[in-house]
């Protein structure tokens, strides 16, 4: 059987959303006992850093990193399309706003279904819980963030270096 990059992303997508979906009533117990909702709450701002030491800790240099890579080989192709650039396109872009929201996030898919599954994990191995909505939060911002700073500035360095007083 031929794995297909459709296969993966729908398995990787399919990975965060059993494990979200897994950890809810955990979650929704938690609410309910404590009265706080663990994203918005002292404790999630209190354990923060302990994400940056704990198990895991290498996802945060690596999914930004690869995130990096895919925004500047997006940039890339942008450039070379003579599309504006990715933040500035998403803004005020107006007819290419989806087609670049769509690029944009098919790109990273994977990346941020992984992030979501090794938040996960790692909220599993530290807290002997898992909190969905950090999960759902953290795992995501780690690669758009990146991505799309990266994918933004590539695009416009190379359309300046093309044409260097052009605005």
């Amino acid at each position: 059987m031929k794995v297909t990059r459709r296969t993966i992303d729908t398995t990787m997508t399919a990975a965060a959303v059993l494990i979200l979906l897994a950890a809810l009533p955990a979650a929704v117990y938690d609410t309910i006992e404590t009265g706080r909702v663990y994203l918005f709450s002292r404790q999630f701002i209190d354990e923060l850093p302990q994400r940056f030491t704990g198990p895991g800790r290498f996802r945060f240099v690596l999914q930004p990193l690869v995130a990096i890579v895919l925004g500047w080989r997006s940039g890339l192709i942008d450039a070379r399309a003579g599309r504006a650039p990715y933040l500035y396109g998403l803004l005020v872009g107006g007819e290419n706003r989806k087609e670049l929201l769509r690029s944009g996030t098919a790109d990273i898919r994977n990346l941020a279904a992984m992030g979501i599954v090794l938040d996960a994990v790692a909220q599993l191995l530290i807290y002997r819980q898992v909190h969905p909505g950090a999960a759902l939060v953290v795992g995501p911002i780690l690669v758009s963030i990146p991505y799309a700073v990266a994918r933004a500035l590539t695009n416009r360095v190379l359309r300046l270096k093309k044409h260097p007083f052009d605005t």
